[in-house]
């Protein structure tokens, strides 16, 4: 057994001090320093924060590979870069892209799935499809040609590995056909997101069979007076929303508008694309042009594409510019994906019995070590 002092322990719902965290590959208890069992391994974190893992539901890529590269060294490269991050389980995102891309990502991930659980890399939850299924004028960094209407055959066929996909319910029939079979047939969260929706056909969506908004407040319909738009919906709506900490995608001053009206059904995300962890530059997106300067990636035409956030930095970001206390914070961007997922009862908190995935972080939330399932995997 292991165990970790001399940290701030992140709980659900406090910060413990003065305790210890012991773990073999699972939590097994906090208890005083004075009362670690004899033959412990001890980890001392120094002062820092102790915290469960991360897990980001929504990355297209890191250090210069991309999901629908469709080759299993690119998912290889992302996934050991991700641990400098503190994320311990993430979803591979896919884009709007030919179907043939789309499926080759898809199956790569499949592939290696069950192999993440114990490589030297964060683990592969399953994947997020963000599109085909979307709407044209809510695009964004998306490619028009690939668009298609929501197919629920497609995501049938692959609901062992997609987890979530994002669609546009407007696009769907005027009775939701593709999203209640997906619903019917499949536990794959649908999110609702690169959408014109207006109020009242994304709420209907939610009574549907949607579950989820895609980063709420980019590429959908505004929230207005007369005009609730999708950012009304999800406000008013039990979905839960993911949100581009990155203090660019959506200004800083409404982090603690948006705890007091989601609360635990707020999750950070990066949206990572490949020129994430590279420097300023030109990159590529599913085939398009990238160029990335500062924090803020665009394409040729000036759109605005992902981020190239570090899923810790957006955890700091938001504690930094709000009033929300930092295991709320965590709990964003761990606990909260997990519970999106259904995957709380093992992964996102650091409850006795559950998955031995930690974070040492010093003050500022930068990473000292990644622990997955017991096992040190990055040690800056």
């Amino acid at each position: 057994m292991k165990a970790v002092i001399g940290g701030k322990i992140i709980l659900r719902d406090r910060i413990a001090e003065g305790c210890a965290l012991l773990y073999t590959d699972k939590i097994e208890g906090i208890v005083p320093e004075k009362n670690i069992p004899e033959g412990c391994e001890i980890i001392d974190a120094k002062g820092g924060y102790v915290a469960p893992g991360l897990i980001d539901l929504h990355i297209h890529g890191y250090l210069g590979k991309d999901v629908c590269d469709g080759e299993e060294e690119s998912i290889r490269t992302i996934s050991k870069g991700l641990l400098a991050n503190g994320v311990t389980g993430y979803l591979p995102t896919t884009m709007t892209e030919d179907m043939k891309t789309i499926r080759k990502a898809l199956e790569v991930c499949r592939k290696l799935k069950d192999e993440s659980k114990t490589w030297d890399g964060s683990e592969i939850l399953g994947c997020h499809a963000e599109g085909p299924f979307i709407s044209e004028s809510k695009k964004g960094a998306q490619a028009a040609e690939y668009i298609l209407k929501p197919d629920a055959a497609f995501v049938k066929e692959y609901a062992d590995i997609i987890k979530t996909i994002t669609l546009a319910p407007e696009e769907d029939t005027a009775d939701f056909s593709a999203i209640r079979e997906i619903t019917r047939d499949t536990d794959v969260v649908i999110s609702m997101g690169h959408t014109s929706a207006d109020y009242e056909t994304a709420m209907a969506s939610v009574n549907a069979g949607v579950k989820h908004v895609t980063h709420l407040f980019n590429a959908m319909t505004p929230l207005a007076h007369r005009a609730p738009g999708v950012v009304g919906a999800a406000l008013n709506s039990d979905a839960s929303v993911e949100v581009i900490v990155d203090t660019f995608h959506v200004d800083a001053s409404l982090y603690n508008m948006l705890w007091k009206l989601k609360g635990r059904k707020l999750c950070f995300i990066t949206d990572c694309l490949p020129a994430g962890g590279l420097p300023e530059g030109e990159y590529t997106l599913g085939g398009q042009k990238i160029i990335y300067k500062g924090i803020v990636c665009r394409l040729e035409d000036g759109t605005v594409a992902g981020s190239v956030l570090h899923l810790n930095k957006g955890v700091w970001n938001v504690y930094s510019n709000s009033d929300i206390p930092l295991y709320e914070c965590v709990n964003c961007a761990s606990l909260n994906p997990a519970t999106v997922l259904g995957i709380e009862k093992s992964k996102g908190s650091l409850e006795t019995g559950k998955d031995a995935d930690i974070i040492i972080t010093d003050g500022e939330f930068n990473i000292e070590k990644t622990i997955i399932k017991g096992e040190i995997k990055y040690e800056a």
